[in-house]
């Protein structure tokens, strides 16, 4: 009698790291010939985890070392409490469950939220990671997805042609420590929207459409210049994670070398415990220079290949590249290649970093940020100040935006001659970023114009450092005008918006005399004088003081 599963065939379908341009994932799809499968397993949660389990068992008879994303509908797990077929499989193939994300999808409705929590809860501790599916075109709950707090949220590129919505996603990401990704990317401008929107992984048949057996041959548009949404501080190592081949640390030397042979995009193998933390570290070229010895084989092919690895070098999922070249650089220069691990919260290993994509990453933000500053000052410009304010919006931050001059700086070239114009702009931007503490940026945008985003407590001192110093150019005293526009949560939506608010600000600063400040507040009317004071009072002897 045939059964259900003949005409059940599945698909593979890459997911990409935008930022490496590799394969970061296989996501598995059931495709049945016949039938309605889908349809009864969205009813059927038994059925539901046994597809599931039949998907990872068909990753394996193509023996591919990729991770795996494996679908499930989210009344699945909170009806077993768990996915004991999806267990068994994993084991069997030889996985660890690590190396398994299941990607749990709608509909949300009807599903008991806490047994669904639970189960979460219980796939995540033993290891499994958890992908929240089809948000932004299902019923997933914000509050659940919040509690979920799962490792990757997918959206559908229907999002796109809401940008708040995808900003809003990736900041709640952001602070749940997840990646976000999205699906169904068909054309480069879809890929360059994705990007712009900050999501670190993407899938479509753009990269490469489902196909009957697994590839890792994808094309990803050129990567821009600049890491745009990149923090000032360095790019998060999030964006260069590649899959890490991992083997059990008691695998033999010719367990890896199968592996290694068999692979050759495999640049070493992560020896790991039972609970997915790395013990050793194999590198490829060393480990089968070994090997390939006049008694390599002989001697190695049945001890533990953890005699040939050296101890791992890890980071955190939180760690910047930066510090990544640090943990590189504190290594022997006989490791320079060597992959990184990166761990999660429980030291098990998430996936690997390799130098190259790092330093090919940096290298081309230093060049676009070179090319992005004022050769006066050496400070940034407009844009990575205002890429900046966009991202604050986009986390919810209160912040302030100012604007600083010097008064009449036309005079001072006349007068003293452009040579002392210049060395006083250089004088107030190296003021300026002395002047600057914790989160605050400085930019010169040309001319006598600065711009400064810094956190509200971190005004008065920095305008008293700026407003009180005694300022000259070629024997004159000169003056500076500061204003500032405070920007609460939901005040402004871009930073077109809050410049737009700044601009009166600026203009009522300077028709103050002397040193000013004004500072406003982004939708409210009218401002506040913190220095300076109008001409006409002054003739009268009484400054205005807010």
């Amino acid at each position: 009698m045939p059964s259900w599963t003949d005409s059940l065939r599945f698909a593979f379908q890459p997911v990409v790291n935008l930022t490496t341009g590799g394969v970061a994932a296989l996501e598995v799809l059931a495709r049945p010939e016949t039938g309605d499968i889908l349809a009864q397993a969205r009813r059927d949660p038994g059925l539901d985890g046994n597809l599931a389990a039949l998907a990872i068992r068909a990753a394996a008879q193509w023996g591919t070392p990729l991770p795996l994303h494996v679908n499930v509908f989210a009344g699945t797990p909170a009806d077993l409490g768990g996915l004991g077929a999806l267990r068994n499989a994993v084991q069997e193939a030889g996985r660890l469950p690590w190396e398994v994300t299941v990607d749990i999808g709608p509909p949300y409705t009807h599903v008991p939220h806490q047994a669904l929590l639970e189960a979460v809860g219980q796939l995540r501790e033993e290891g499994f990671r958890i992908c929240a599916d089809g948000v932004g075109d299902g019923d997933a709950p914000l509050r659940l997805l919040s509690d979920m707090a799962p490792d990757l949220v997918k959206l559908d590129v229907s999002l796109l042609l809401r940008p708040a919505a995808v900003r809003a996603m990736r900041t709640l990401c952001e602070q749940l420590g997840g990646l976000l990704s999205v699906e169904g990317v068909e054309t480069e401008l879809q890929c360059a929207a994705v990007r712009a929107a900050g999501a670190q992984l993407a899938q479509g048949d753009l990269f490469a459409p489902p196909s009957r057996r697994p590839t890792a041959d994808v094309y990803v548009p050129p990567q821009p210049s600049s890491l745009t949404g990149a923090p000032l501080t360095g790019p998060s190592v999030r964006q260069f994670v590649r899959p890490a081949a991992l083997l059990p640390a008691t695998a033999s030397a010719a367990r890896v070398r199968a592996l290694l042979t068999g692979s050759p995009e495999v640049s070493g193998v992560l020896l790991v415990d039972l609970a997915g933390v790395p013990v050793r570290s194999v590198h490829r070229s060393r480990f089968l220079l070994s090997m390939s010895g006049r008694y390599g084989h002989a001697l190695y092919a049945d001890r533990p290949a953890a005699k040939l690895g050296d101890p791992p070098r890890t980071v955190g999922l939180d760690a910047t590249a930066w510090e990544v070249l640090d943990v590189v650089a504190d290594g022997g220069r006989d490791r320079t290649s060597d992959d990184v691990a990166v761990v999660d919260r429980y030291g098990r290993c998430v996936g690997v970093v390799r130098l190259a994509d790092l330093v090919r990453a940096l290298a081309e933000s230093r060049v676009e940020e070179a090319a992005g500053l004022n050769p006066l000052t050496r400070l940034p410009g407009s844009d990575a100040i205002t890429q900046e304010v966009d991202r604050r919006i986009a986390d919810g931050r209160t912040f302030a935006l100012s604007w600083l001059d010097v008064d009449h700086f036309k005079r001072v070239n006349d007068g003293a001659g452009f040579a002392a114009g210049d060395e006083l702009i250089r004088t107030v931007g190296r003021a300026l970023q002395g002047a600057a503490s914790g989160s605050t940026r400085v930019g010169h945008i040309g001319g006598d114009d600065f711009l400064v985003l810094t956190d509200a407590e971190l005004l008065d001192p920095l305008a008293a450092s700026m407003l009180d110093a005694r300022w000259s150019a070629g024997g004159h005293a000169v003056t500076l005008s500061l204003a500032t526009v405070l920007c609460a949560p939901g005040s402004v939506s871009d930073h077109r918006q809050a410049a737009a608010f700044l601009a009166p600000l600026k203009q009522a600063a300077k028709a103050l005399k002397g040193a000013s400040w004004v500072l406003g507040r982004a939708g409210l009317p009218g401002h506040e004088i913190r220095r300076g004071s109008s001409p006409a009072r002054a003739q009268a002897g009484g400054p205005v003081r807010g």
